[in-house]
Protein backbone atom coordinates (compact mmCIF):
# COMPACT_ATOMS: atom_id res chain seq x y z
CA UNK A 1 0.00 0.00 0.00
CA UNK A 2 2.78 2.03 -0.93
CA UNK A 3 0.30 5.08 -2.26
CA UNK A 4 -2.25 5.09 0.81
CA UNK A 5 -3.28 8.48 1.01
CA UNK A 6 -1.83 9.83 -1.97
CA UNK A 7 -3.15 11.79 -4.73
CA UNK A 8 -2.00 10.77 -8.10
CA UNK A 9 -3.49 12.61 -11.47
CA UNK A 10 -2.98 10.60 -14.44
CA UNK A 11 -3.23 11.91 -18.31
CA UNK A 12 -4.50 9.56 -21.24
CA UNK A 13 -5.49 7.39 -18.34
CA UNK A 14 -9.25 6.09 -20.10
CA UNK A 15 -7.41 3.01 -21.45
CA UNK A 16 -3.90 1.15 -22.53
CA UNK A 17 -0.85 2.18 -19.77
CA UNK A 18 -2.36 4.57 -18.36
CA UNK A 19 -5.85 2.66 -17.70
CA UNK A 20 -3.28 -0.33 -16.09
CA UNK A 21 -1.23 2.65 -14.36
CA UNK A 22 -4.23 3.89 -12.25
CA UNK A 23 -5.59 0.13 -11.51
CA UNK A 24 -2.17 -0.42 -9.93
CA UNK A 25 -1.92 2.62 -7.99
CA UNK A 26 -5.63 1.95 -6.78
CA UNK A 27 -4.87 -1.26 -5.57
CA UNK A 28 -1.87 -0.06 -3.32
CA UNK A 29 -4.34 2.90 -1.92
CA UNK A 30 -3.99 6.13 -4.24
CA UNK A 31 -6.62 8.08 -5.10
CA UNK A 32 -6.39 8.81 -9.08
CA UNK A 33 -7.65 11.40 -11.23
CA UNK A 34 -8.20 9.83 -14.67
CA UNK A 35 -7.98 12.30 -17.70
CA UNK A 36 -8.69 11.66 -20.92
CA UNK A 37 -9.74 14.09 -23.92
CA UNK A 38 -12.60 11.54 -24.31
CA UNK A 39 -15.12 12.17 -21.68
CA UNK A 40 -16.72 8.52 -22.20
CA UNK A 41 -13.81 6.56 -21.78
CA UNK A 42 -12.52 8.38 -18.62
CA UNK A 43 -16.06 8.29 -17.04
CA UNK A 44 -16.45 4.54 -17.64
CA UNK A 45 -12.58 3.94 -16.59
CA UNK A 46 -13.01 6.25 -13.20
CA UNK A 47 -16.83 4.00 -12.50
CA UNK A 48 -15.09 0.61 -12.72
CA UNK A 49 -12.35 2.01 -10.26
CA UNK A 50 -15.32 3.79 -8.09
CA UNK A 51 -16.45 0.17 -8.23
CA UNK A 52 -14.11 -1.98 -6.69
CA UNK A 53 -14.29 1.14 -3.74
CA UNK A 54 -11.51 3.03 -5.24
CA UNK A 55 -11.42 6.65 -4.85
CA UNK A 56 -11.24 8.71 -8.55
CA UNK A 57 -12.46 11.13 -10.59
CA UNK A 58 -13.11 11.38 -14.16
CA UNK A 59 -11.70 14.91 -16.15
CA UNK A 60 -12.04 15.38 -19.47
CA UNK A 61 -9.89 17.80 -21.17
CA UNK A 62 -7.64 18.04 -24.46
CA UNK A 63 -3.59 18.49 -23.01
CA UNK A 64 -2.74 20.68 -25.66
CA UNK A 65 -5.52 23.35 -24.65
CA UNK A 66 -3.86 25.22 -21.65
CA UNK A 67 -7.70 26.17 -20.47
CA UNK A 68 -9.37 23.29 -20.65
CA UNK A 69 -6.33 21.54 -19.14
CA UNK A 70 -5.62 23.85 -15.71
CA UNK A 71 -9.73 23.68 -15.42
CA UNK A 72 -9.87 19.73 -15.09
CA UNK A 73 -6.51 19.95 -13.16
CA UNK A 74 -8.49 22.61 -10.43
CA UNK A 75 -11.47 19.93 -10.47
CA UNK A 76 -8.95 17.41 -9.58
CA UNK A 77 -7.59 19.94 -6.79
CA UNK A 78 -11.28 20.32 -5.31
CA UNK A 79 -12.09 17.02 -5.39
CA UNK A 80 -8.63 15.90 -3.28
CA UNK A 81 -7.15 19.13 -2.53
CA UNK A 82 -3.82 17.95 -3.53
CA UNK A 83 -1.84 16.37 -6.30
CA UNK A 84 1.44 14.34 -4.92
CA UNK A 85 2.21 12.57 -8.17
CA UNK A 86 1.35 13.27 -11.69
CA UNK A 87 1.69 10.42 -15.09
CA UNK A 88 2.08 12.41 -17.95
CA UNK A 89 1.04 9.28 -20.12
CA UNK A 90 -1.16 11.37 -23.15
CA UNK A 91 0.45 10.81 -26.60
CA UNK A 92 -0.36 11.31 -29.76
CA UNK A 93 1.07 9.44 -33.11
CA UNK A 94 -0.22 10.35 -36.46
CA UNK A 95 2.07 8.91 -39.41
CA UNK A 96 4.73 6.46 -39.78
CA UNK A 97 7.85 8.45 -41.77
CA UNK A 98 8.88 11.34 -42.81
CA UNK A 99 7.12 11.71 -46.24
CA UNK A 100 4.09 10.97 -45.19
CA UNK A 101 4.29 13.59 -42.53
CA UNK A 102 2.91 17.02 -43.37
CA UNK A 103 4.01 20.11 -41.09
CA UNK A 104 0.78 19.76 -39.49
CA UNK A 105 0.99 16.04 -38.71
CA UNK A 106 4.29 17.21 -37.11
CA UNK A 107 2.92 19.94 -34.57
CA UNK A 108 -0.15 17.93 -33.75
CA UNK A 109 2.44 15.10 -32.87
CA UNK A 110 4.85 17.29 -30.64
CA UNK A 111 1.43 18.81 -29.17
CA UNK A 112 0.11 16.18 -28.04
CA UNK A 113 2.68 14.06 -27.10
CA UNK A 114 5.63 16.79 -25.86
CA UNK A 115 3.75 20.35 -25.12
CA UNK A 116 1.13 18.57 -23.12
CA UNK A 117 3.35 16.48 -20.82
CA UNK A 118 5.03 20.59 -19.89
CA UNK A 119 1.85 22.02 -20.08
CA UNK A 120 0.24 19.42 -17.50
CA UNK A 121 3.33 19.50 -15.50
CA UNK A 122 3.55 23.65 -15.14
CA UNK A 123 0.16 23.89 -13.95
CA UNK A 124 0.52 21.46 -11.06
CA UNK A 125 4.24 21.98 -10.00
CA UNK A 126 3.41 25.23 -8.14
CA UNK A 127 0.99 22.90 -5.77
CA UNK A 128 3.69 20.47 -5.60
CA UNK A 129 6.31 23.33 -4.52
CA UNK A 130 4.25 24.25 -2.07
CA UNK A 131 3.48 21.05 -0.31
CA UNK A 132 7.07 20.18 -0.25
CA UNK A 133 6.81 17.34 -2.30
CA UNK A 134 5.55 15.71 -5.91
CA UNK A 135 6.69 12.84 -8.09
CA UNK A 136 6.40 13.48 -11.55
CA UNK A 137 7.11 10.38 -13.64
CA UNK A 138 6.73 11.11 -17.86
CA UNK A 139 5.94 8.26 -20.52
CA UNK A 140 8.51 8.07 -23.03
CA UNK A 141 9.05 5.67 -25.49
CA UNK A 142 12.35 3.50 -27.27
CA UNK A 143 11.23 5.98 -30.29
CA UNK A 144 12.50 8.40 -28.65
CA UNK A 145 16.29 6.55 -28.12
CA UNK A 146 16.17 4.85 -31.44
CA UNK A 147 15.04 5.50 -35.57
CA UNK A 148 11.88 3.09 -35.58
CA UNK A 149 9.24 5.11 -37.31
CA UNK A 150 6.91 7.74 -36.13
CA UNK A 151 9.39 10.64 -36.66
CA UNK A 152 7.02 13.37 -34.94
CA UNK A 153 6.64 11.16 -32.27
CA UNK A 154 9.81 9.81 -31.76
CA UNK A 155 11.09 13.22 -31.97
CA UNK A 156 8.45 14.42 -28.83
CA UNK A 157 9.34 11.46 -27.04
CA UNK A 158 13.33 12.29 -27.34
CA UNK A 159 11.94 16.10 -25.91
CA UNK A 160 10.28 14.57 -23.18
CA UNK A 161 13.89 12.88 -22.45
CA UNK A 162 15.18 16.48 -22.20
CA UNK A 163 12.06 17.72 -19.93
CA UNK A 164 12.23 15.56 -17.64
CA UNK A 165 16.13 15.74 -16.95
CA UNK A 166 15.55 19.88 -16.65
CA UNK A 167 12.78 18.84 -14.19
CA UNK A 168 14.85 16.82 -11.70
CA UNK A 169 17.77 19.41 -12.01
CA UNK A 170 15.64 22.43 -10.88
CA UNK A 171 12.78 20.97 -9.05
CA UNK A 172 14.94 18.26 -7.30
CA UNK A 173 15.88 21.01 -4.33
CA UNK A 174 12.31 21.58 -3.76
CA UNK A 175 11.70 18.09 -3.07
CA UNK A 176 10.18 17.23 -6.64
CA UNK A 177 11.14 14.13 -8.55
CA UNK A 178 10.79 13.67 -12.05
CA UNK A 179 11.68 10.63 -14.00
CA UNK A 180 11.05 8.75 -17.03
CA UNK A 181 9.55 5.14 -18.10
CA UNK A 182 10.29 4.34 -21.63
CA UNK A 183 8.64 1.11 -22.82
CA UNK A 184 8.97 -1.26 -25.70
CA UNK A 185 6.17 -2.54 -28.19
CA UNK A 186 3.26 -2.57 -25.59
CA UNK A 187 -0.58 -4.16 -27.20
CA UNK A 188 -3.14 -1.44 -26.64
CA UNK A 189 -5.89 -0.91 -27.62
CA UNK A 190 -4.60 2.66 -29.19
CA UNK A 191 -5.72 3.78 -32.85
CA UNK A 192 -2.59 3.68 -33.87
CA UNK A 193 -2.17 -0.51 -32.80
CA UNK A 194 -6.16 -0.96 -34.22
CA UNK A 195 -4.70 0.31 -37.52
CA UNK A 196 -1.37 -1.50 -38.03
CA UNK A 197 -3.77 -4.81 -36.01
CA UNK A 198 -6.06 -3.94 -39.09
CA UNK A 199 -3.32 -3.81 -42.05
CA UNK A 200 -1.43 -7.26 -40.13
CA UNK A 201 -3.04 -9.15 -37.59
CA UNK A 202 -0.01 -11.03 -36.72
CA UNK A 203 1.65 -7.75 -36.10
CA UNK A 204 2.70 -8.33 -32.46
CA UNK A 205 3.85 -11.82 -33.22
CA UNK A 206 5.86 -10.62 -35.51
CA UNK A 207 7.60 -7.75 -33.69
CA UNK A 208 8.06 -10.66 -30.30
CA UNK A 209 10.79 -11.83 -32.28
CA UNK A 210 12.73 -8.82 -31.82
CA UNK A 211 12.59 -8.72 -28.06
CA UNK A 212 14.46 -10.89 -26.10
CA UNK A 213 11.80 -12.16 -23.82
CA UNK A 214 10.08 -13.56 -26.48
CA UNK A 215 7.20 -11.47 -26.22
CA UNK A 216 5.73 -7.61 -26.55
CA UNK A 217 4.86 -5.59 -23.63
CA UNK A 218 1.64 -5.58 -21.67
CA UNK A 219 0.18 -2.12 -20.01
CA UNK A 220 0.48 -3.94 -16.23
CA UNK A 221 4.37 -4.52 -17.20
CA UNK A 222 4.58 -0.54 -17.83
CA UNK A 223 2.38 0.64 -14.68
CA UNK A 224 4.73 -1.99 -12.58
CA UNK A 225 8.07 0.44 -13.45
CA UNK A 226 5.67 3.70 -13.04
CA UNK A 227 4.46 2.90 -9.78
CA UNK A 228 8.29 2.14 -8.34
CA UNK A 229 9.39 5.37 -9.88
CA UNK A 230 6.55 7.46 -8.39
CA UNK A 231 7.14 5.73 -5.20
CA UNK A 232 8.83 6.98 -1.60
CA UNK A 233 11.10 4.20 -2.22
CA UNK A 234 12.72 5.34 -5.02
CA UNK A 235 13.50 8.87 -3.02
CA UNK A 236 16.85 8.64 -4.56
CA UNK A 237 15.69 8.08 -8.02
CA UNK A 238 15.87 11.29 -10.17
CA UNK A 239 16.30 12.59 -13.88
CA UNK A 240 16.20 8.66 -14.60
CA UNK A 241 15.12 7.44 -17.53
CA UNK A 242 14.00 3.75 -16.91
CA UNK A 243 13.64 1.52 -20.09
CA UNK A 244 11.09 -1.12 -20.13
CA UNK A 245 11.57 -2.68 -23.43
CA UNK A 246 12.20 -6.23 -22.52
CA UNK A 247 15.95 -5.87 -24.21
CA UNK A 248 14.92 -4.68 -27.13
CA UNK A 249 17.23 -1.86 -26.74
CA UNK A 250 20.03 -4.00 -25.33
CA UNK A 251 21.00 -5.89 -28.40
CA UNK A 252 19.84 -6.92 -31.56
CA UNK A 253 19.05 -11.04 -31.66
CA UNK A 254 17.45 -11.24 -34.70
CA UNK A 255 20.58 -9.73 -36.56
CA UNK A 256 22.94 -11.94 -34.08
CA UNK A 257 21.10 -15.10 -35.36
CA UNK A 258 21.69 -14.01 -39.20
CA UNK A 259 25.32 -13.32 -38.17
CA UNK A 260 26.19 -16.47 -36.06
CA UNK A 261 23.81 -18.78 -37.70
CA UNK A 262 22.61 -20.19 -34.18
CA UNK A 263 19.19 -19.78 -33.23
CA UNK A 264 18.10 -18.89 -29.72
Amino acid sequence: MRFTGKVVLITGAGRGIGRATAERLVGEGAAVAILDRDGAVADEASAALRAKGAKSLALCADITDRGALGGAIDQALQAFARIDVLVNNAARTLKGNLAQTTPEDWEQELAGTLTGAFLATQLVLPGMVAQGHGAIVNVGSVNGLLALGNPGYSAAKAGLLNLTRALAVEYGPKGIRANMVSPGTVRTQSPSWQKRLAKDPQVFEKLARWYPVGRVGRPDDIAAAIAFLAADEAAFVNGANLVVDGGLTAGLPVMIEELTLETR
